[in-house]
């Protein structure tokens, strides 16, 4: 097993833990100094010389520092052999570590995610930012991480390769690699561990959960806009037809029907072009997605006609209100037939 530490301006605690896992275990320790400054080199100076140190220049992120590190192993060590990512403030205690190693040695398919349960005295902005991350992570990858932003996991050599190819240099890396397993199909295995604060305000995190969680909330983001120039298309169309097909001599019941369909079709078409090319990416066949697509519109159009007749006919909500109300609850539903159904891998 090889320990991996990226570490940016380490104090003792570094020097402690790696002690620990020099006493303690039989684990290989690769160290990554992140561009520190000259006064922390007394610090790295301390540690065995059994350590590999590695020594970036400029501090280059978070998400850099491991991928060095990630290199290094890669080129020195066996494809069957394990590595467990340890972050060098002392939040991660060694029998935890131990734990996701175990986990790893009997699932080396898997990428094992140290998990905190968020127990005792918790920082807010780490307990909230977790918490929203959480679902919306769910939401857009279609997998339960209860810790999106541990430190702590741990994966085989043979799927550096992999991890190395994906984006981000700074914090947010260790988002993108659990978006990275999610969209490949790497099971995801989690450990619970003990939750570690070494002050209050949890002061030695750099984690921004908003901007740092970006990737996952830009495809949902992406998503609204798409969603909201085919709603206003639509809004538009149901709305224009409405007052102009009672001139036909239709009943009310038609006309709605009528507006609401041909609307649909137009403001679907739209929609079905910008989400495969712009929000989901979809490199599949565009006849074989138009399809699937067909089939959701044909259910959210249902849905769409059904729930405006309750809201408009039956409880006499005046039809702009009900068509708003009416567009929000079928916004998820489609977001996740979408993401799961339509525009999912060609590999899931």
């Amino acid at each position: 097993m090889i320990v991996l530490i990226p570490a940016y301006q380490p104090d003792e605690q570094l020097v402690m833990l790696v002690d620990r896992f020099v006493k303690q275990t039989d684990y290989s320790i690769v160290v990554v100094n992140d561009g520190s400054s000259p006064e922390k080199s007394a610090i790295f100076e301390q540690l065995p010389d059994s350590v590999t140190v590695l020594t970036h220049e400029k501090n280059g992120g978070k998400g850099r520092a491991m991928k060095t590190g990630m290199q290094y192993i890669l080129e020195h060590f066996p494809e069957d052999e394990g590595v467990v990512v340890v972050d060098a403030d002392g939040q991660h205690l060694l029998p935890d570590v131990i734990r996701v190693c175990d986990e790893l040695r009997a699932h080396p398919e898997a990428l094992i995610l140290g998990s905190r349960r968020f127990t005792g005295k918790v920082p807010p902005r780490s307990k909230i930012g977790n918490t929203i991350t959480r679902y919306v992570f769910a939401l857009a990858s279609g997998v339960m991480v209860y810790d999106t932003q541990t430190g702590l996991r741990a994966f085989s050599v043979a799927k550096i390769p992999t991890l190395l190819a994906l984006k981000g240099e700074r914090y947010e890396y260790e988002m993108y690699m659990l978006l990275g397993a999610a969209e490949q199909h790497i099971p995801m295995r989690e450990v619970f561990i003990e939750t570690v604060y070494l002050d209050e305000e949890n002061s030695s995190s750099h984690f921004h959960p908003l901007r740092d969680s970006f990737k996952i909330y830009a495809s949902i983001l992406k998503f609204t806009c798409s969603s909201l120039i085919a709603f206003l298309i639509d809004y538009i169309m149901v709305l224009a037809l409405a007052a102009a097909l009672p001139m036909t001599g239709l009943s009310q019941a038609q006309v709605l029907l009528l507006s609401v369909v041909i609307a649909r079709i137009i403001s679907a078409s739209c929609n079905f072009l910008i989400n495969q090319r712009m929000v989901f990416k979809a490199k599949g066949h565009t006849l074989s997605g138009a399809v699937k697509y067909g089939s959701v519109t044909l259910l959210i159009l249902v849905l769409n006609y059904l729930l405006l007749r309750v809201f408009n006919l039956t409880l006499h909500i005046p039809l702009p209100v009900a068509k708003l109300i009416v567009e929000g609850l079928l916004f998820v539903i489609s977001f996740l037939l979408q993401r799961f159904f339509v525009f999912r891998s060609k590999d899931d």
